[in-house]
């Protein structure tokens, strides 16, 4: 009886599966016959070619991310991808196979570089899920060992252009025991040092990493205590890359040089306030010195204490200086605002704001010495409620006879006149019914004082005083503080942004 279709393919299914089976078993068992030789009376603690030539290892790293990088400790971190390949013809195979994947349980029974980072401080292996490498074994005996690290290396810092520096921050790694003579190191001539294309950092821009070979020489033997023929000479050979780190000057320029110079613009702002305003003026610079004190303070929270200037430092002092300066001009031009500088202050006794009391002071005479010796008089017309004014030869100064709000400034500028007058002169003001004011005098000689008198007003009209004047050292300072704090900003940017050698970003970093 001949078998029906499915029958025959539930057969033939059956038969396939179990071909498939025997050949994985048979694979699995050639593979693991392959190791089992290879391994057989394999010593994993001699170097591959001893007593001939050294062990060639070839390196390459695959750069995942850089960070976080301090400038306090030092130290910059960094996830990559490190490989190491070397050629071990004792693992050499002939399959069907021209690579094999192999359990990283393997490592412990085969020879591997004792590599070591020369300036490492923190460094380990991930482990999560499981530990982060693998090798692979190719026919010729070549041993590929990959392995995904964090790294925290030293990171020595120049910080005299800081933050407008470019950092150097190197990776140097070799055998630890092994010298030039049984192992030497190499760059993987395809690929030396990528970078990942999608690597950002927050404060730096990775702007090139060259690599480059190295050899350490070390002196063996204590020179002190034995000759010097017994110290020996080793070399060993070393692998070195620098990451140049360009600086991000963003977050500075918002948090610390742009507070500064709007500091320093506020402290300008006291050369615009009279100068009389002493204190308005002066608590404007200590707020200003204050504010500026706390910014220079934060800005050097995340620096280390290094014993030189920053750039930073040399900005900061420039702004507390510039303030510091506004402060001590205020004190030079309060020092020279004095009486016949242009400036007049009154007493509550020179003026009232009263109508009535003043017009009662001003109908009280003025006595000397019990009487009065000798008497000038000087007439004020006032017409249509307008002062005009008649100056009798033997006046002074002059005034409306009853002084309201609307007359105050011209009665302001009379006692003014009155105060610049010798103090051994005494007048007393006397309105009479007819709208005119008389003018008594007493002094020690009518004619002469008279004649003198006539003088000394006419010198005082054409100098008549300035209230709320403007020192002519505040005008000067709104020009030339501004115009030298310009040139000097100019020559700081300047002469920082040259040295600093800031490099354009390298194209070959995604490679």
């Amino acid at each position: 009886m001949v078998p029906s279709w499915p029958v025959l393919l539930l057969l033939t299914t059956a038969t396939m599966g179990q071909k498939i089976q025997l050949t994985q078993r048979n694979n699995h068992a050639n593979i693991s016959d392959l190791l089992d030789n290879l391994l057989r009376g394999y010593d994993n603690s001699v170097r591959p070619d001893f007593g001939g030539k050294p062990a060639v290892i070839e390196v390459d790293i695959m750069v995942r991310s850089m960070g976080p990088i301090s400038e306090v400790d030092m130290t910059y971190s960094m996830d990559c991808y490190f490989r190491q390949s070397w050629v071990d013809r004792r693992l050499a195979f002939h399959g069907a196979q021209d690579t094999l994947a192999l359990s990283i349980s393997m490592l412990a029974r085969i020879w591997k570089p004792d590599t070591y980072f020369y300036n490492g401080k923190q460094s380990y292996l991930h482990t999560i899920t499981t530990p982060n490498k693998f090798v692979r074994l190719h026919q010729d005996g070549r041993v590929l060992y990959s392995s995904r690290l964090t790294i925290k290396a030293g990171c020595p810092m120049n910080l005299e252009d800081f933050p407008m520096d470019v950092q150097r921050c190197p990776l140097k790694f070799g055998s630890f025991g092994y010298t030039t003579t049984d192992v030497v190191y190499r760059w993987n001539q395809k690929r030396q040092v990528a970078i990942a294309e999608d690597m950002k950092l927050s404060q730096f821009d990775l702007v090139d990493c060259p690599a480059e070979n190295v050899t350490d020489t070390v002196l063996h033997g204590d020179t002190a205590n034995q000759p010097t023929h017994k110290a020996r000479i080793a070399e060993y050979s070393m692998l070195l890359v620098n990451f140049h780190l360009q600086r991000h000057m963003g977050n500075f320029l918002i948090q610390v040089y742009g507070p500064c110079i709007l500091l320093v613009v506020l402290s300008w702002v006291s050369f615009w306030l009279n100068r009389e305003a002493t204190a308005d003026r002066v608590s404007l610079g200590i707020t200003t010195v204050l504010t500026m004190t706390f910014l220079g303070l934060e800005a050097r929270t995340d620096l280390p204490k290094v014993p030189y200037p920053t750039a930073l430092d040399f900005f900061v002092f420039l702004s507390f200086a510039f303030i510091f300066a506004t402060i001590l001009q205020f004190a030079i031009v309060h020092y020279f605002t004095k009486y016949g500088s242009g400036e007049c202050y009154f007493s509550a006794e020179d003026f009232n704001t009263d109508s009535e009391s003043e017009s009662d002071d001003e109908r009280t005479p003025l006595k000397s010495g019990g009487g009065v010796k000798a008497k000038q008089q000087a007439t004020v017309n006032v017409s249509n409620g307008a002062s005009m004014f008649e100056v009798i030869p033997l006046s002074v100064c002059s005034i409306p006879p009853t002084p309201t709000k609307t007359t105050r400034r011209s009665f302001l500028e009379i006692l003014c006149c009155r105060k610049s007058v010798e103090k051994d002169t005494i007048y007393a003001m006397t309105p009479s019914p007819a709208g005119t004011v008389t003018f008594q005098r007493s002094s020690f000689s009518a004619a002469v004082a008279a004649e003198g008198s006539v003088r000394r007003q006419r010198r005082r009209r054409r100098q008549m005083p300035r209230f709320n004047s403007v020192s002519k050292i505040d005008r000067a300072s709104r020009i030339v503080f501004p115009l030298l704090f310009l040139m000097i900003n100019l020559f700081y940017w300047y002469s920082y942004l040259t040295r600093s050698s800031r490099f354009p970003k390298s194209s070959a970093l995604g490679t």
